[in-house]
């Protein structure tokens, strides 16, 4: 079945609240969205929403890219062939994740509708549901408490809690959300590279009574051999995320003594299904839990990473809440979401409908 047109548009989704992490404020996130129709009708969808602080792509490269004379040269090419397609997209487009993102996404979704079977069917289903935590921003302690208890109302049981800008503060905030939920949320940690090996000394030492489950990524990119100088049990509950960004990152981080005992895998910073699958794999063999996290993204693109992360059996957490601060987007459906817990619809391809 052959490619009949590929087209690419962006669009700026507006977010329902703005949030603070440890670098900046954002109220609002662009979008760039990649159509492949196939001779038959079907149409598949991709989406990337890169960040350029951490990949160095913008969305305006990432929209010129998919706007470009070579993707119009894929146009009559098998969509059976959408591996070869992708490794020739990459080779193309090397250390561009989002392009990479939005054309992987869009051919697996159109295989799979092509075949019938939704994209995790095809490489295995091993996870049928898991609960996501959503996130609270750098705020005052009496606003922490307030967001919590909007997401503890809406069923939701894990708090993933942005940190970073001053220990004492972050830890203020943690001991008072399990001073005032107990334990009914699990608490996560995400400090955005905002501490010093001093500074998370000193919120691991002050925490230490509020059963944090995870920590992702304390200190700056490159700095991730000081993380050596803490116990092994402290860094099995360390999340790699900015500084793992392919699979050559990943055999980096699997070496010993490894630094994380967690993956943080965002189709964004890897480029897409295919990679994140080789990032899952490296992971596996190396006895590294995965944790699946988004930036401010479209449906699409979390969806599709709901899929790869359900077919992965070493997947034990999920962070797929960037949709949900969505004012608006451009698709419904693909995932079902009840108490926190996600699970995928079931149809064909990522299961998504276009508005």
């Amino acid at each position: 079945m052959k490619i009949r047109s590929i087209h690419a548009f962006r669009k700026n989704l507006a977010l329902s609240k703005p949030y603070t992490i440890a670098r900046h404020t954002v109220t609002d996130v662009e979008n760039i969205f990649l159509e492949i129709q196939l001779e038959n009708g079907i149409l598949g969808l991709g989406s990337a929403s890169p960040a350029e602080e951490v990949v160095g792509e913008t969305c305006e490269q990432t929209f010129q890219h998919c706007s470009s004379s070579y993707f119009q040269a894929l146009v009559g090419r098998d969509i059976r062939h959408f591996k070869q397609l992708i490794d020739e997209v990459n080779i193309q487009f090397p250390n561009l994740p989002g392009t990479q993102a939005a054309f992987d996404i869009a051919v697996h979704d159109a295989f799979g509708q092509y075949l019938g079977i939704p994209v995790v069917e095809f490489y295995g289903q091993k996870i049928q549901a898991l609960p996501t935590s959503v996130t609270i921003g750098i705020m005052s302690v009496e606003e922490t408490i307030q967001e919590a208890k909007q997401f503890k109302d809406l069923g939701f049981r894990i708090l993933k809690v942005k940190t970073g800008h001053d220990p004492e503060e972050d830890i203020a905030r943690i001991l008072k959300l399990r001073e005032r939920f107990k334990q009914h949320f699990k608490i996560r940690v995400d400090a955005n590279q905002g501490y010093s090996l001093s500074d998370l000394n000193s919120f691991l030492s002050g925490t230490q009574s509020a059963d944090i489950e995870l920590i992702e990524q304390p200190l700056l990119v490159g700095k991730e051999s000081e993380l050596l100088n803490l116990h092994t049990s402290t860094r099995k509950i360390l999340v790699a995320d900015e500084c793992l960004k392919s699979p050559k990152y990943a055999l980096k981080l699997t070496q010993e003594p490894q630094p994380f005992g967690v993956f943080n895998i965002k189709l964004m910073k890897c480029g897409g299904i295919r990679s994140a699958l080789e990032i899952a794999n490296i992971a596996q063999n190396a006895s590294i839990d995965l944790f699946w996290g988004c930036n401010d993204e479209s449906i699409v693109s979390i969806t599709a990473a709901l899929h790869v992360a359900f077919a992965c059996p070493n997947t034990r957490y999920l962070d797929l809440d960037g949709s949900f601060d969505l004012a608006e987007d451009i698709v419904s459906g693909g995932f079902l979401l009840k108490d926190g817990c996600m699970e995928l619809s079931g149809k064909p391809g990522l299961g998504i409908a276009k508005f």
